[in-house]
């Protein structure tokens, strides 16, 4: 089930009809969309040590406020950091049986979303995206520019930070993973990864801004455990 913010008639989802999806030229995610881990699950191997402390490296460079004490708590050494090949291009981190982590090729290291919702004081880099976004998002679409730049939407400023020739940086690089929340939501409805940065998304605002790699109702979110 859904977190009771996006809950409508009887506990289902709100998502957009196909013809609207299509007005508006909506691409969609389908990582995820019908993923059933009885039957898109194969291989499975037990983390070694070394591999952890590379894993959490990278999620703490997508997510700097999650710190290595931190990780050391949600991935300690008991139950063990357990991954699963999913089709030809996913890794799914489970904690013992339950997902937590997954990975797209060589993209960044990404949480689950009940992951996100078990530990609501965490701080992971997050964008939100605007009210009229959200039926797009819960049907599986990326997020378009205008969704990250419309009135009720946020993304970190950019230009607090400089380059080494002086020149600023943006508050979100291209490539950074990102969990997305929606304008007067508390839960996060999507993970995925930036497709421009924040600064090119401001200046452009057209095209794709986030790509959607999982999102709410999405089969991964429907996965309690995998064995």
């Amino acid at each position: 089930q859904p977190p009771a913010s996006y809950r409508v008639n009887g506990g289902g989802i709100v998502v957009p009809s196909p013809h609207h999806l299509l007005r508006h030229s909506v691409t969609r995610n389908t990582m995820f969309r019908k993923f059933d881990p009885s039957n898109d699950v194969s291989t499975s191997t037990q983390v070694k040590s070394s591999v952890q402390r590379s894993i959490k490296s990278q999620i703490i460079s997508s997510h700097p406020a999650l710190t290595d004490s931190i990780l050391d708590e949600l991935l300690p050494k008991k139950p063990p950091l357990v991954q699963y090949k999913v089709g030809p291009h996913l890794m799914l981190y489970c904690r013992g049986s339950e997902p937590a982590f997954f990975q797209h090729r060589d993209g960044p290291i990404l949480p689950t979303l009940k992951f996100v919702h078990k530990y609501p004081n965490l701080v992971f880099t997050s964008v939100t995206v605007d009210k009229g976004a959200i039926p797009f998002v819960l049907g599986g679409a990326h997020i378009m520019c205008p969704g990250l730049t419309n009135p009720g939407a946020e993304m970190p400023p950019d230009g607090q930070e400089q380059d080494g020739q002086g020149f600023d940086l943006p508050g979100l690089e291209k490539g950074r993973g990102v969990v997305v929340y929606a304008e007067g939501k508390e839960y996060a409805l999507a993970v995925g990864v930036m497709k421009m940065s924040s600064a090119d998304v401001r200046e452009k605002n057209k095209g794709v801004g986030v790509e959607v790699c999982h999102y709410l109702g999405d089969g991964l979110y429907l996965t309690d455990e995998v064995e």
